[in-house]
């Protein structure tokens, strides 16, 4: 009928999710970010989430995996409907290496995940993370963190080469250093310029090990390098600050 705006659809929606993010909205409203697993990245609007509550006591907590019920107007923001916890992992909170690891990899999804685009590997590679810093035991999350982190940017398309320039191609000789450009996605050689960073032959070759199905043993100092490249990867294409 002319002259009327007929309303708009309504979808329900219901997945697993992962709280990336909250943010407090008026005065006991919340503005929740989650990865899901069946919708990717969604934000929706919690209403009374900062009242106290039984119906979402200790659901609006990051590193759970919950069991959500959003209502999907086709709008900027969904609207939760109902949340419950099926996936709990309660040490994390216990130990401060594993917390910071999982709190910087909820941080890199959020910056790298486009909204409302499904990402399975994304997910698959965040929860098996989260899985295995529930009850890890201190100093080895560094080097879970960095192959978390390498494997999310091939994930969601931004794959690092360290094998070879990115300009031209050629091959990097397997027993030198090169140079390395997290904004042109791995090595790039003097004759392209050069890169920001130069990494050793044993560091390419940890980085190239991180992508397959078994961890390599590596020092502290080589995890870290491995967990600066992926945030100066994740600086350069999705605008996320350390």
């Amino acid at each position: 009928m002319a002259g009327r705006t007929m309303p708009s659809a309504r979808k329900v929606i219901l997945t697993d999710a992962l709280l990336v993010r909250a943010v407090a909205f008026g005065e006991s409203d919340v503005i929740a970010t989650f990865l899901t697993e069946s919708e990717g990245k969604l934000s929706a609007m919690v209403r009374g989430a900062r009242k106290p509550s039984k119906r979402l006591e200790g659901v609006l907590e990051p590193f759970h995996t919950l069991s959500l019920r959003l209502e999907d107007r086709g709008k900027e923001l969904c609207v939760l409907k109902e949340a419950r916890l099926v996936r709990v992992r309660t040490t994390i909170a216990t130990n401060l290496s594993a917390l910071d690891a999982a709190g910087k990899s909820l941080r890199w999804a959020r910056h790298v995940c486009p909204p409302r685009t499904k990402e399975t590997r994304a997910w698959e590679i965040l929860t098996r993370l989260l899985n295995d810093l529930d009850g890890a035991p201190a100093g080895v999350t560094d080097a879970m963190l960095a192959k978390t982190g390498l494997e999310l940017l091939s994930a969601v398309g931004y794959e690092l080469d360290f094998t070879r320039c990115t300009s031209c191609g050629k091959e990097c000789p397997e027993e030198r250093n090169a140079m390395f450009d997290a904004g042109l996605g791995g090595l790039v050689c003097l004759g392209c310029g050069g890169g920001t960073r130069v990494l050793s032959p044993r560091l390419r070759q940890l980085a190239r090990a991180m992508t397959g199905p078994l961890m390599p043993e590596m020092a502290p100092e080589d995890a870290s390098a491995l967990v600066t490249i992926v945030e100066e990867t994740l600086a350069a294409h999705a605008n996320f600050q350390s």
